[in-house]
């Protein structure tokens, strides 16, 4: 699908196909109205989806901005004004836009642990499992259940401040704890498990998931980790230290990283780049695997290098693979 063949679908032709009051399906359709081409394939999916009978389900704001009647289209689209009950009952949200989308997406469909599946619009787009031009075959998959889900480890994030639990939320890529002001360094204490492990002076600390190793921890310098192997990621941002090397450690590990009492050490938590938290000198950030991880869909079963060669651009030039080895014979006999 490109931009000149996108469909273009009237509001009003989104026509409910055949319901079965004894097995209605709902999808949650989360989309990043602020880009003309999702709110263009936001439409043909809905459409597609109604058709098949599936219940759409939207964020009432959303379906403003797509300029959805709320009374006109039921029971083919549903309206939620609550962002945390918007996927009750939900077999997937399919979420258009890009990897800020999708993170917002894992957000609203956290409290009933809904499958999540991008359609990637933006750039690189490592959450999503398909592109624009994959729409059609996607609605296809989902219309007929050709998908899977896929379990992701995600973050419980807490910060303590005079021993005193006064934030506490949930990451799917990463939290950090970031300088608060640009012309300071940020002092700070990493610990695991109960144990200092090193004082820095630094931009920053990077706590990631594996799914979140391709994101703001591979721009710090941290490891690839592919998301089938179960651990946590720290990466120290711009320390300015003898021993400042990201780390892998136990999935079962429990990461802290205080602020040093001081004066000018302020500074914020970023969980996912969405929900911040002042931190004033002496609190105190600890990070665990969260209990419940993040669900993505999968439509296929295709390697992650494949999609990391894909989605970064690598170079495999000169790539044989073992397939094409060819024996060589050597004194008269044949060898691998």
């Amino acid at each position: 699908m490109t931009d000149a063949d996108a469909p273009a679908v009237d509001p009003g032709s989104v026509v409910p196909g055949p319901v079965d009051p004894a097995e209605v399906r709902r999808v949650l359709m989360l989309i990043h109205t602020g880009r003309e081409e999702a709110r263009e394939v936001a439409l043909a999916c809905a459409k597609s989806l109604a058709v098949h009978g599936i219940v759409v389900r939207m964020l009432a704001r959303e379906a403003g901005d797509l300029g959805i009647d709320p009374g006109a289209y039921q029971p083919a689209i549903e309206l939620a004004a609550d962002e945390q009950e918007a996927s009750r009952e939900c077999e997937l949200a399919l979420v258009i836009g890009g990897d800020g989308t999708i993170l917002r997406a894992a957000e609203i469909v956290q409290p009933h642990r809904t499958p999540v599946l991008g359609v990637n619009l933006g750039h690189v787009g490592f959450l999503a499992e398909a592109e624009y031009d994959d729409v059609e075959s996607t609605i296809e998959a989902i219309v007929q259940r050709r998908y899977t889900s896929e379990d992701r480890l995600a973050l419980e994030v807490s910060v303590f401040e005079d021993g005193k639990k006064v934030f506490r939320t949930f990451a799917v890529n990463e939290a950090s704890v970031e300088k608060a002001a640009r012309e300071r360094m940020l002092e700070v204490v990493v610990e695991i498990d109960g144990r200092p492990l090193s004082r820095w002076g630094c931009d920053g600390v990077v706590c990631a998931t594996p799914t979140g190793s391709t994101a703001y921890n591979f721009s710090a310098g941290g490891p690839v980790v592919w998301p089938g192997v179960e651990a946590l990621l720290l990466t120290p941002i711009s320390a300015h230290a003898l021993f400042a090397r990201a780390m892998v450690v136990a999935p079962t590990s429990v990461l802290a990283v205080e602020v040093i009492s001081r004066a000018d050490g302020a500074g914020v938590l970023w969980c996912d780049g969405r929900r911040s938290y002042d931190l004033g000198p002496g609190a105190r950030i600890e990070v665990t695997r969260g209990v419940e991880p993040v669900r993505l869909v999968r439509l296929h079963q295709a390697p992650f290098t494949d999609r990391l060669v894909r989605k970064f651009g690598l170079s495999v030039e000169g790539w044989r693979g073992a397939a094409e080895r060819r024996p060589f014979r050597m004194n008269g006999g044949e060898h691998a």
